[in-house]
């Protein structure tokens, strides 16, 4: 985890490695959520680019009688 600094102008700096590990570039739109006393930074992408975002998902859970 890394701490950033507010600037004067409430801007912050998203760290290298935070970035690389995002593949955040310059002009990407990141979706700001404020939940639970937090600030989450969430990056939009292409529906393209999702594909298969959730391949692996366990589907195995316990459902109510009345759904499939």
């Amino acid at each position: 985890m890394e701490a950033v600094t507010v600037s004067p102008k409430y801007q912050v700096v998203i760290p290298r490695k935070v970035r690389e590990a995002l593949k955040i570039t310059p002009g990407l739109k990141i979706q700001v959520i404020a939940y639970d006393n937090r600030i989450e930074l969430i990056p939009v992408r292409e529906i393209s680019q999702m594909r298969g975002f959730l391949a692996g998902m366990d589907t195995s859970l316990d459902r109510e009688a009345d759904r499939l």
